[in-house]
């Protein structure tokens, strides 16, 4: 009989990576499955168009990587882990030429936004300015689950980020500032009138204040590929190209903890219906381009930026995300995230060459191709783009879903941002990570607190299961 093993992990991604080193580190035995050849999940590196032009498929700019909670308190820098810090976290083009910009100082970015709003955005981050570690640990952790470290600190937060951004974005009075914010809300790929949007533009705001939005040096993979290395020398397997497709195929052990989605762990799991009230939300249609050269931005601000967002004013973005999160069609003008890490990392691209990212919001499971408008909006802040690229990769949902079975009809949240999801992931209920199945917990993007590669849902559901396993579960 095989021996039996504390934990299994299934799904290499890194909440998976990060939920097994934490079982390690208290000393028990972990074995964890991954399909793919490779660990990474969202976190991944490959050579998607031409030899030696390195893309991240999926996620490549990581404020919450840096900031986690869980990887600052990992030697991750010991297994090869380096952020790179551009020179601007984020610029906010607009077809003028001008942008507004998050920069790593309150006063630059408030600058940017013209002295009518300069003021009212140092008011509205000055109570947490100083406070990242206190208000991250409060903010990624379960909300109930124990006292917060600064209750008022918490409730002042809650204040002001639980109502949609479209409230906040009324403190502004000039349209820089309520385009930057909307676009920070706006990777949760939900309207801006949908609740608690404005704490996703506060954090991702504080965020750049005080932990930038780094890189990791080479590509996401790196930060998959430290965490495996951790945890093989905590004593860990890895067992990749195994694709699980019922519990019974895997070691006897005393708990399964499981980074898939909730629609995956039921069929595995055998759970039946147990999360056939879970909601996907809208798709993301991504570009991957190698390029002869940088992005030739009108803007001087962008080319300085990692991340550059495109849309030109919070109504145009605001039609784009309600267009793919409630109509079921594809904006005719997206909203495009984009980054352009090797103007900070040259060593993913030929020397004097380039790779940049982009995507937009499409609905979920979609087929069409987004390609001629996603190129549209780029030429329109950066007229020329298209004479620069040499290459392309496109991922629509299908693709997307083939490259990582998490991304269900194509959504890279694993879950709608709305209703009681905003909160309860993935349904209501005091224990997100337990299931019906007593010995089998979820640690995914589907759980508090939800998508980035920062590792907190696998820190938390391994907080879960070492309670259950401490208790004397079995």
């Amino acid at each position: 009989m095989p021996a039996l093993r504390d934990v299994v992990v299934v799904g290499a991604g890194p909440n998976g990576l990060t939920a097994a080193v934490e079982l390690a580190r208290r000393g028990m035995s972990v074995a964890l499955f991954e399909a793919m050849e490779t660990v990474g999940g969202g976190a991944r590196t490959e050579e998607l168009t031409l030899p030696g032009f390195r893309h991240d498929p999926c996620s490549a700019v990581h404020p919450m990587g840096v900031g986690s909670p869980a990887f600052r308190a990992m030697p991750l820098a010991r297994y090869g882990l380096q952020w790179v810090q551009p020179d601007l976290p984020l610029a906010h083009p607009f077809p003028d030429g001008s942008a507004a910009v998050l920069a790593r100082g309150v006063g630059e970015t408030a600058a940017s936004f013209g002295p009518r709003d300069a003021a009212a955005y140092r008011r509205l981050l000055a109570p947490f300015l100083g406070r990242w570690e206190t208000l991250a640990g409060d903010f990624l952790k379960v909300p109930w689950d124990g006292l917060p470290r600064d209750p008022l600190l918490l409730a002042r937060f809650g204040l002001v980020g639980t109502p949609p951004v479209s409230w906040l974005t009324r403190r502004f009075s000039d349209e820089r500032a309520r385009a930057l914010m909307t676009g920070l809300a706006g990777h949760v790929v939900a309207p801006s009138s949908t609740p608690a949007t404005g704490a996703v533009a506060l954090v991702f705001a504080l965020a750049a204040h005080e932990v930038g939005w780094p890189i990791a040096r080479g590509g996401s993979q790196a930060i998959a590929d430290a965490l495996a290395a951790y945890l093989r020398d905590l004593g860990g397997e890895i067992h990749t190209g195994v694709e699980v497709r019922r519990l019974d195929e895997l070691p006897p052990a005393r708990a399964y903890v499981f980074d898939t989605s909730p629609t995956a762990l039921a069929r595995i799991a055998g759970l039946g219906r147990a999360y056939r009230h879970f909601r996907y939300g809208a798709a993301a249609f991504k570009v991957d381009y190698a390029l002869d050269g940088p992005v030739p931005w009108t803007s001087p601000e962008a080319r300085r930026a990692g991340t550059v967002h495109l849309g030109a004013t919070s109504g145009e973005i605001e039609r784009a995300l309600v267009d793919a999160a409630r109509r079921g069609q594809a904006p005719e003008v997206p909203f495009l995230v984009t980054s352009q890490p090797t103007l900070f990392d040259p060593s993913r691209a030929p020397e004097g060459k380039h790779v940049y990212w982009a995507y937009g919001h499409v609905p979920n499971g979609w087929d069409g191709d987004l390609t001629e408008a996603v190129e549209r909006q780029i030429e329109r802040f950066a007229p020329g783009f298209r004479d620069l690229v040499l290459a392309r990769s496109v991922a629509g949902p299908p693709e997307l879903a083939r490259r990582n079975a998490n991304y269900v009809g194509g959504d890279i949240a694993c879950g709608a941002f709305s209703g009681t999801q905003t909160l309860f992931r993935p349904q209501i209920g005091p224990r997100p990570y337990a299931t019906p199945h007593p010995r089998v917990f979820l640690c995914s993007s589907a759980t508090w607190p939800a998508p980035g590669v920062h590792g907190m849902s696998g820190h938390n559901a391994a907080k879960a299961v070492w309670r259950r396993l401490r208790a004397g579960g079995s």
